[in-house]
């Protein structure tokens, strides 16, 4: 599946300014002419600097690799976990989905109990989304307390 429009934002602005933006080819965006769309705070110049750098340092670092390599290997040890409350492992680099049969809320507390933030979505899932300048190793130690949660 190829996406018309695809919408960015929040890492864009390398955690210090908002910015968003909006990217598709000109089929799509040719139905503006220049000039005739616009918002109050578009186009601001240091919010602008701040996403090329921000996108420098995604492209410098391979953090889009390291995000593949590192989120296969996470989504690998967490399928390795038996559970009768885990349904499912998904995800895409490092942002991760474990699918239980059960509300998902008590797991990210008791996660969170041990020192793991993530986030429960959808009723039965809960997120991981760490940084994508995590380590293998800072991976190893979550991997453990969710180990331990679900033990």
């Amino acid at each position: 599946v190829k996406p018309d429009v695809y919408i960015l934002g929040k890492a864009l602005g390398g955690g210090v300014l908002p910015i968003s933006a909006v990217a598709a080819d000109h089929e799509v965006l040719d139905v503006f002419t220049p000039g005739s769309h616009g918002s109050t705070f578009g186009g601001n110049p240091l919010a602008a600097a701040v996403s090329i750098a921000a996108l420098d340092v995604l492209v410098d670092e391979k953090l889009a690799e390291r995000s593949r390599e590192l989120g296969d290997y996470f989504q690998e040890e967490l399928r390795k976990i038996d559970h009768p409350a885990i349904k499912e492992v998904r995800g895409r680099g490092l942002f991760i989905g474990l699918e239980l049969k059960e509300n998902a809320r008590p797991y990210a507390e008791a996660l969170k109990e041990q020192g793991l933030l993530c986030k429960e979505t959808h009723e039965t899932v809960i997120r991981f989304a760490p940084p994508l300048i995590i380590s293998k190793e800072e991976i190893d130690d979550a991997l453990e307390r969710i180990k331990k949660v679900f033990s």
